[in-house]
């Protein structure tokens, strides 16, 4: 069965369980899908999509990161750590609104393949380096997902016409707890990437940092991170505040790889 087939065959999926959660909120069964049995059935297009993913990134040996690997890879990861958090938080609604973009997501590498072959890749810096830097998006993701929703739940939370999807939400306190222990985490694991990144550019090139935008932008966006939960966890800041802070380092952590690879994959075809 050829890779394509599958692709299709998991993006299919997907849009079945994608469709099923949505109307099991609007019937209030947001438990059906956090606990019940149809939220195990994630795992079936999950296994295929990680089967691709393998045989695309490690294709011929080798290790192709390109771009729509990459989004790919953040999107596996993205559905893994909501499909494991909903054993421990009330949030397995909320796959209902990565779904869809995962399905969009594993059928572009199958569609248009590109070639993005990385070297040095037999290092341990390296993979540590990959390793945390894919589990960082990933969860900056879901923060970032968290974010736009907590935002858009504070300004209808008087009015009487509340979309579903908002009304299906946990608390907004919960929401709240939630996003400042992912970002917590995910700005441990970008500290461990930065890190990672010097030790690798030690052992190739002979110096820590090598400056371009990829360490700017990826620097930025630790850096605005950092400054958000001294924020929080010092002064109290939340809510829109939040939400800002939150939207700017994702954005920077988006042009530190997303946005490289975009430019010189889609626009200089390189």
């Amino acid at each position: 069965m050829s890779n394509l087939l599958l692709s299709l065959i998991a993006s299919a999926a997907y849009g079945v369980l994608a469709a099923y959660f949505w109307r099991a909120q609007g019937r209030g069964e947001e438990d059906v899908v956090s606990r019940g049995a149809m939220g195990h059935m994630v795992l079936i297009p999950l296994a295929l999509h990680g089967y691709l993913l393998s045989h695309d990134v490690f294709a011929n040996g080798g290790f192709n990161l390109s771009l729509l690997n990459a989004l790919s890879l953040i999107f596996w990861l993205t559905l893994l750590v909501y499909w494991l958090a909903r054993f421990f938080y009330p949030i397995g609604g909320l796959q209902a609104l990565v779904l869809p973009l995962a399905a969009v997501a594993i059928l572009l590498p199958e569609l248009f393949p590109s070639a993005h072959q990385l070297e040095n890749t037999g290092l341990l810096a390296f993979r540590a380096h990959i390793t945390a830097a894919m589990l960082a998006y990933s969860l900056f993701t879901i923060a970032m997902l968290h974010a736009v929703l907590i935002s858009q739940v504070e300004k209808r939370l008087h009015h009487a016409n509340m979309p579903r999807v908002l009304r299906s939400l946990p608390p907004l306190l919960t929401m709240e707890t939630l996003l400042f222990r992912m970002i917590a985490i995910g700005f441990v694991l970008l500290t461990l990437t930065l890190a990672s990144g010097a030790v690798f550019s030690e052992e190739i090139f002979g110096m820590a940092w090598r400056f371009n935008h990829k360490v700017l932008f990826g620097f930025l966006s630790w850096g605005v991170f950092a400054v958000l939960l001294w924020g929080h966890y010092s002064y109290g800041w939340r809510g829109r505040t939040a939400v800002r802070w939150t939207v700017s380092g994702f954005v920077f952590l988006l042009l530190a790889y997303l946005g490289t690879r975009f430019v010189l994959e889609v626009l200089l075809h390189r």
